[in-house]
């Protein structure tokens, strides 16, 4: 049997839960790598590759799309000698590079 609810019996109204305050928003992916990116440059002039790449590898997984951080990879496997790999990196980067000069440098790093 079916019950229907009796239509004399005011019930209150559903409060709301209270809404959660809003998310500051993210600091742009440049403004998290960069920092990555200035100590991998510090570490290749010094010749430490591997803590280069290994600072890198972390900006990458920050901003998987960012030609920067390929030309930053391309340029430190190149300093290592690693000419093959260097010139892989640096066409993945292509697909991602809008400035002329960003395209330019991925592209001299091809050749």
């Amino acid at each position: 049997m079916e019950t229907r609810p009796d239509p004399t019996v005011v019930t209150p109204p559903e409060t709301q839960p209270p809404r959660p305050a809003p998310v500051p928003p993210e600091p742009s992916a440049v403004h998290a790598y960069g920092p990555l990116l200035a100590r991998a440059e510090t570490a290749t002039a010094q010749g430490d590759y591997e803590q280069a790449l290994a600072l890198l590898e972390r900006a990458q997984r920050i901003d998987p799309d960012s030609a920067e951080v390929y030309l930053h990879l391309a340029r430190t496997y190149a300093a290592q000698g690693q000419t093959d790999r260097s010139r892989a990196t640096a066409e993945r980067g292509m697909l991602y590079c809008r400035g002329d000069r960003e395209c330019a440098a991925l592209r001299a790093l091809i050749r």
